[in-house]
């Protein structure tokens, strides 16, 4: 064979296996071609199937809903699950967010949503180390899932996002981006709470507004988004440390602090303060109530996670004044007190206040407690006879020991504490003497299903069964001193009934406040005209004389007001309630979880409504009534009296015997019917055997309600039987009930 034959032939064996690598070669390349298309297909269908972002709404990140009193000051935090509140980019310090792009994005300035160069490095560091030791995720891409995608760990969400963010840095600066992702972030769990936001963390672990967090402090805080619970300051100190100085090491790398002040703080200790913020509440009591409202009209996940600010009418100096009243009366003597202050003119409760320990018991007296109220109620009954036209001044009663058998009610007994009566008397004086067997009479001749309406008129909300014993203050059920203080107002308004009401407006999350017609319907201030301000006056001028020299001289403030003292049987409860022409106040002395018999609390005697309650009243409504000192306004339709034609009020219908019984006969003559004033036949309140205030001569003598003897007879006050005080007492209040 020839040299020329051999190369050819050498050649030919050679070319073959470098045809096969070209062949194989080129095969890999057109897969590799097909394949890579393939995936920038499969990733630009992925992409495409991404909704565009102003068609997607940003997912509700929680937070909590905050309590304010009237001026402004914070009450508490109705906790969520997710504890949260925006700020704004100025509230945020430089610190804190030059310490978040450093661990989490360094060159979030520069990409567009997505960094390119970021997930190449983090792909080669990835397979260097055989683990994911970094992620491709920029800060935009974060904030995309928080507010709009799943967090699942899938290819397409992350296509997705990475679409949608450089949607999102197409429609908002760095700085929008970066203040909403700081305050959207999780930094941690603790006690079921997630503190989501840097306020909610700065609040969390340092106890103060993130506008104070030292250089340290925002290097910790940026450590924590990654891996809240590996670096908690709280659980983990060491690895929170450690965290923190890798955090300042990267700002100093990257020429944000330089290496001095990277080395100071990263010598400052944790300084992890945990914050009782979420916790600690102020007024309890009242802000239990505001809760118990937003519950009963917003759904409870709105009211725990839906960012609420509510804005209520409580007055923290009149609470202050309110309990400084209390101890400065009740302090170490056992009873307890509570006191509600209502705005007459729009119905406002300015105060909730009671000397019962939170801690101890959850029951609120003020609004929750249903006691009786003794004679504080009459005043409902002479409500009830100035709107039917009765003139207080000529039409008289005999006071004296009543035993007959009404047609409607059959048996009525009533009788004094001590037997003593007044004899012939009209209403104003049978009020100032707080006159149970005077009452009677007058609840049979007037009605005692008008005195139930007129009570729910004024304000009463319980239940009310409309026996001739209400009018004394025998109730079923009792009421609050909530209610007392409303239905008293009513009057104080000059007969316009006002909704009372804790909460003035609120704030959404979304910045839209609810006010007036639309805040929801149940919380919406009401105002109803009940009865004319004729009526209205005639019965302050009745009461601000029993004030003045009735049983309710120790009320006195120095200023015109106007209240009816109230005891219940066996001094179980005791009452005072007043007005002045700006405020209404209810005050209630007794033992909360039972009815214990106070008598001898009252340096060694028994507890009246004049005496504690008055007291009370009179020291809390000296502080709470300000510099005010006016007089209430005279009507605008002055009260036109008719002729009352009661059976009782006439002679028509028997009262039994004509004797006075065995006690003291105090003889009173018919006052003069053209008499203006309210007071022309005053009782000396010393005489005053039904409810005396201090300096009478039985400061124990009672105002019971239900007459000593009782009234309206047993059997659900229908008569047949003598008076049964377990028909009109409420049992014992438990906690809780």
């Amino acid at each position: 064979m020839s040299s020329s034959s051999r190369y050819r032939h050498r050649r030919r064996h050679r070319s073959k296996p470098r045809k096969k690598l070209l062949l194989a070669l080129s095969v890999v390349l057109a897969l590799g071609t097909i394949a890579a298309l393939s995936a920038i297909g499969y990733v630009v269908s992925i992409a495409a199937s991404a909704p565009p972002l102003d068609s997607l709404k940003a997912r509700d990140p929680g937070g909590f809903s905050l309590v304010l009193a009237r001026d402004g000051k914070t009450l508490g935090v109705i906790q969520a699950n997710e504890l949260r509140k925006a700020v704004q980019s100025y509230q945020i310090p430089q610190s804190l967010k030059d310490a978040t792009v450093a661990i989490e994005d360094a060159r979030f300035y520069k990409h567009k949503g997505v960094d390119y160069v970021g997930v190449v490095r983090a792909a080669v560091k990835n397979l260097e180390s055989g683990s994911k030791v970094q992620g491709g995720s920029t800060i935009t891409m974060q904030l995309i899932r928080n507010l709009y995608i799943s967090k699942e760990r899938t290819y397409q969400r992350k296509i997705r996002e990475a679409k949608l963010a450089e949607e999102l840095e197409n429609e908002h600066s760095k700085n929008w981006i970066l203040t909403t992702y700081l305050n959207t972030v999780p930094y941690g769990t603790y006690g079921g709470q997630s503190a989501i936001g840097v306020w909610a963390a700065a609040k969390t672990y340092f106890n103060k507004s993130p506008t104070k967090l030292t250089l340290a402090e925002s290097a910790l805080l940026a450590g924590l988004p990654q891996a809240p619970s590996e670096y908690s300051p709280v659980r983990s100190p060491e690895a929170a440390k450690s965290r923190r100085n890798e955090v300042l090491d990267a700002m100093a790398k990257q020429h944000m602090i330089t290496d001095q002040q990277a080395a100071d703080a990263k010598a400052a200790p944790l300084g992890v303060n945990m914050s009782t913020y979420f916790q600690k509440r102020r007024e309890d009591y009242f802000f239990d109530y505001v809760k118990d409202k937003l519950y009963e009209n917003f759904p409870r996940r709105v009211v725990r996670r839906g960012g609420l600010r509510v804005y209520t009418t409580i007055d923290l100096d009149k609470q202050e004044q309110a309990r400084a009243a209390i101890a400065s009366k009740l302090a170490g003597v056992g009873p307890s007190s509570a006191i509600v202050t209502i705005d007459p003119k729009t119905g406002e409760i300015l105060a909730m206040a009671s000397s019962s320990d939170y801690g101890k018991s959850k029951f609120n007296l003020a609004a929750q407690g249903h006691r009786q109220p003794g004679s504080s109620f009459k005043t409902m009954a002479l409500m009830t006879a100035l709107r039917q036209g009765v003139d207080p001044r000529t039409t008289t009663y005999v006071s004296k020991p009543l035993d007959f058998d009404d047609p409607t009610w059959g048996p009525i007994k009533v009788k004094t504490y001590d037997g003593t009566y007044g004899g012939n008397m009209n209403l104003v004086e049978a009020t100032l003497r707080s006159d149970n067997s005077v009452y009677e009479q007058l609840a049979l001749d007037v009605g005692p299903e008008n005195i139930k309406k007129t009570a729910y008129d004024m304000g009463i909300e319980t239940k009310l069964d409309g026996y001739p014993a209400e009018a004394l203050g025998g109730l079923t059920i009792g009421v609050s001193p909530l209610e007392m203080a409303t239905a008293y107002a009513t009057i104080a308004s000059g007969g316009v009934y006002h909704k009372p009401i804790a909460i003035t407006k609120i704030r959404e999350a979304d910045g839209t406040f609810l006010r007036g017609k639309t805040l929801p319907k149940k919380l919406r201030p009401q105002a109803d005209r009940r009865f004319q301000d004729g009526v209205t006056y005639e019965a302050t001028k009745i009461l601000k004389a029993n004030v003045e020299g009735g049983t309710g001289v120790a009320a006195q403030i120095g200023c015109p007001a106007a209240g009816k003292t109230g005891t219940t049987d066996q001094h179980s409860d005791a009452w005072f309630v007043g007005f002045t022409p700006r405020l209404s106040s209810a005050v209630w002395v007794g033992y909360p979880d039972s009815q214990v018999h106070m008598l001898t609390e009252y340096h060694g005697s028994s507890v009246a409504g004049g005496t504690y309650p008055a007291e009370i009243w009179g020291t809390y409504m000296r502080e709470a009534k300000g510099r005010y000192c006016g007089d209430f306004p005279t009507p605008k339709q002055p009260m036109t009296f008719t002729r009352f034609n009661g059976k009782y009020a006439t002679g028509q219908a028997s009262t039994g015997s004509t004797d006075y019984g065995p006690g003291q006969l105090v003889p009173k003559q018919t006052p003069d019917p053209g008499t203006t004033d309210p007071g022309a036949a005053p009782a000396d309140p010393g005489t005053d055997a039904n409810d005396q205030g201090p300096g009478t001569q039985d400061p124990g003598a009672q105002d019971d309600g239900t007459g000593g003897g009782g009234t309206g007879g047993g059997g659900n006050g229908t008569g047949g039987q003598g008076f049964d005080p377990a028909l009109y007492e409420s049992p014992p209040q438990q906690p809780g009930e």
